[in-house]
């Protein structure tokens, strides 16, 4: 998952306020390009490829949920295996659109690139590119591109393209494509990947019109239907010829135009996508028809209209302002925008670890998208968040039928997965870590709890609730004192597996029960369909309060899971730079053994669960788990950072949020090449919010403790409350707070009770931090020290 971090190269991307530039074409780093270039709306996920095609690092247009089946093969069988994987499918491909100049196809690899640039604009929520380029002939042209996927209009992609002559006429053929079961290399290297993705599409129905074509497919194995319909408009000299042709797995319309100085062939091409298990060929086949009418209907400039604005609002209750570092600011920005495209247009489907912007994971999505990715959609487009929790509760039939299969009550929510069922071959990471179904659950209360959907939670929240409590009384024992032990699971920490009550998972699983117990309470109807006898919820609440907490009288710390502290430290003397991530140099059996921390997880704990753990706690426990917390997980930067702001070491918190928010930009793990990493994007808005904020949501309302490094002059963000916009602006020793909705909302500043009516602002000053000592890393691990980014 992740590889071993090398010393910073130079940006790759200057810092710009609302963009992300790339001048200049660099080969080298193409495939990384790609993902940071990529275009969604959480339906549709483009890949920024080059439009001509060729060269790629890794071409991919994906459908959300869409995917093929493979097996998932034993050396040794085991009851209660998962038997097939599923991978997303590369899918068909309309960001095509191919040039030959005077008989000579444009390639960058070819002739001569003039100048060339390309341009994310977060705010109008468009990838521009501008090229020049000399062909091996001589001609000279400058392509113009524009590409867009609509957040308003689910099923619809755009590209505007313009070729014009530089100096001389010359002639132009244009062909946009249509492609399916294009040439993918299988970055895993898996051979089971490789044999579902060799063409998983089979031609349908294929069919060319006057002014583009549509190919129906459906998978092989899972048995799935996408369709895909190009149209197109354009403009340009009079005796330009239009044709468009179809083939199995190819539907091309062909524009022949001789083009001049001032005088351009212009498209603008309509692609649009659906996909469905059930429905019949000619209903899909008719829905993307409908679709790409809606798009010509509003047309180019309409497209461009409705994402601005659909951006300007996101934006104007979204925004983070960050003064003193504008390699951050662009960062938690392009992380915000990347977070939106992941899930506006969901719609009750999976928001994976990739997003839409690569086959990293083969797709999947993990618990990552309750705990980093809904709290910020939660506060910043709160339906998405909604969306994704349905989703959830989608699956539940096949998250009860593995809690069957594992012996368990409730349901069981996958580890790993696209369609719901469980698709982690190994079980000590994936069936073990029980914790998901409280994320799920934990996710589902703030959501609540945020925006007061009583519907949601009585539809919704309530089942999840209870199926997820249902686990724990199957999965958990009272002993002989009276304590409710949760033995032999897995937390968040990948370096340890099937531990004695893991503080993370104890935490999560009392307060899942205690939401349960009270949500049946108030819903009696839901209570009755679900057949909770009272009981049942007597039980819960039992087993919520006498939930065991492992505690290390002589270290005064919390362990990690029942007798952690007793296991051999890791001998970190012995362990050389090179030989980081550990899970790609040492075998399990030896990581599992002893005190060393893939990723956060008691840390975790005192974030979610803050309010089990004392301010001296929080501080001793963080210090301990710094020095053997190696970070070979994206995950781990974003939680560090949190509570390094709040126990004190500001500095720390600012280098661990660097890290977190720059890790695609900069490509800190070299993989970005997959797809981006949504979890640690989502970290530099928590690293903003929930750290130098200090906005914590675990109790009754609101808890706001904000102190700035002293890299950051300013720190501003605004969130969602019950209908209504907190904005709170933070600098050197004060915080103001402005609400702007018509009821008054009340908050927690630090130990104050903060009232704020419709309108009104108030600014409270922030408490003097005592200074804490350093802190030990293990070598080679601590995060590169930040100096502002300008």
């Amino acid at each position: 998952m992740s590889s071993p971090r090398r010393p910073r190269s130079p940006r790759p991307f200057e810092p710009e306020q609302w963009q992300v530039r790339e001048e200049g074409l660099h080969l080298e780093r193409l495939a990384q390009s790609e993902s940071v270039f990529a275009l969604g709306n959480g339906h549709i996920g483009v890949r920024g490829n080059l439009d001509e095609g060729e060269p790629y690092g890794l071409p991919g247009t994906y459908l959300n949920g869409f995917f093929e089946s493979r097996p998932l093969p034993y050396a040794e069988a085991g009851y209660g295996y998962p038997e097939a994987g599923q991978t997303v499918v590369d899918v068909t491909n309309g960001k095509l659109i191919r040039l030959l100049v005077d008989d000579e196809p444009f390639d960058v690899r070819y002739g001569q690139v003039d100048d060339h640039e390309r341009v994310l604009d977060l705010r109008a929520g468009v990838l521009r590119r501008d090229v020049r380029w000399t062909s091996p002939g001589g001609s000279r042209v400058r392509v113009c591109s524009t590409r867009m996927v609509s957040l308003v209009q689910r099923a619809v992609m755009a590209i505007e393209y313009v070729v014009e002559a530089v100096e001389a006429d010359v002639r132009v053929v244009v062909q946009s494509e249509l492609v399916a079961n294009e040439e993918v290399p299988v970055p895993t290297g898996d051979p089971r990947v490789a044999v579902a993705l060799d063409r998983p599409l089979e031609a349908l129905d294929v069919r060319a019109h006057d002014n583009g074509v549509h190919l129906v497919h459906r998978t092989r194995r899972s048995k799935l239907t996408m369709a895909a319909h190009m149209d197109h408009l354009w403009d340009g000299p009079e005796d330009t010829s239009v044709e468009s042709t179809v083939y199995e797995d190819v539907g091309r319309t062909t524009f022949i135009a001789v083009v001049g100085v001032g005088r351009p062939l212009r498209i603008v091409k309509f692609v649009t996508y659906g996909w469905s298990s059930g429905r019949t060929v000619p209903a899909l086949r008719d829905q993307v028809g409908a679709a790409a009418a809606g798009a010509r209907h509003t047309g180019w400039e309409g497209l461009l209209d409705e994402q601005r604005r659909y951006l300007d609002a996101f934006w104007e209750r979204s925004d983070v302002r960050v003064e003193g570092d504008g390699e951050i600011q662009q960062a938690v920005r392009f992380a915000l925008f990347q977070i939106l495209q992941a899930g506006a247009r969901s719609e009750q489907r999976a928001i994976p670890a990739k997003g839409l912007t690569g086959p990293g994971y083969d797709g999947h999505a993990f618990w990552d998208t309750e705990i980093f990715v809904l709290p910020v959609l939660t506060y910043s487009e709160p339906h998405s968040a909604a969306d994704a929790l349905r989703w959830r509760q989608s699956i539940l039939p096949a998250a009860r039928a593995r809690a069957r299969a594992l012996r368990l009550s409730g349901a069981v929510f996958p580890w790993r997965t696209i369609g719901g069922e469980e698709c982690s071959a190994y079980w000590p990471a994936g069936s073990a870590a029980l914790h998901i179904g409280a994320d799920v659950a934990d996710a589902a209360r703030r959501y609540v709890q945020a925006t007061g959907d009583a519907d949601f939670e009585r539809d919704t929240a309530t089942e999840l609730y209870v199926e997820t409590a249902r686990v724990w009384m199957s999965a958990g024992f009272f002993d002989e004192a009276g304590a409710y032990r949760i033995d032999g699971v897995t937390g968040p920490d990948e370096y340890s597996a099937l531990a004695d009550n893991n503080v993370y998972t104890n935490l999560m699983a009392a307060r899942n029960l205690q939401l349960a117990a009270d949500a049946v309470e108030r819903h009696q109807a839901v209570r009755n369909r679900l057949q909770v006898a009272p009981e049942e919820v007597v039980t819960w609440r039992r087993a919520a309060a006498a939930i065991h907490v492992p505690w290390d009288e002589d270290l005064g710390i919390h362990p990690q899971s029942e007798g952690f502290t007793d296991h051999e430290r890791w001998d970190f003397s012995l362990t050389g730079a090179e030989e980081y991530p550990l899970m790609l140099h040492y075998p399990y059996l030896q990581l599992y053994r002893k005190q060393v921390v893939k990723q956060a997880d008691l840390v975790l704990a005192m974030l979610l669960r803050g309010d089990r753990f004392s301010a001296a706690q929080k501080v001793a426990n963080f210090a301990y788990y710094e020095g053997i917390t190696v970070r070979d997980s994206s995950l781990s930067a974003a939680i560090q950072c949190i509570l390094a702001a709040e126990t004190g070491h500001l500095d720390l918190a600012y280098d661990y949020w660097g890290e977190a928010a720059l890790m695609d930009l900069h490509d800190l793990e070299r993989n970005t090449r997959d797809g981006l990493h949504l979890a640690a994007l989502a970290g530099a808005w928590l690293g903003a919010v929930f750290g130098f904020g200090g906005m914590r949501d675990h109790g009754p309302g609101l808890l706001f403790r904000p102190r700035l490094p002293t890299a950051l002059r300013s720190l501003g963000f605004t969130i969602f409350w019950h209908g209504g916009k907190l904005a709170v602006e933070v600098d050197g020793d004060a915080a103001r707070y402005r609400w702007d909705d018509s009821k008054a909302v009340r908050f927690r500043h630090y130990d104050d009770v903060v009232e704020l009516r419709a309108g009104e602002h108030r600014t409270v000053p922030i408490p003097p931090l005592a200074a804490r000592p350093p802190l030990e890393h293990p070598p080679h691990r601590r995060p590169e020290h930040r100096v502002s980014g300008g």
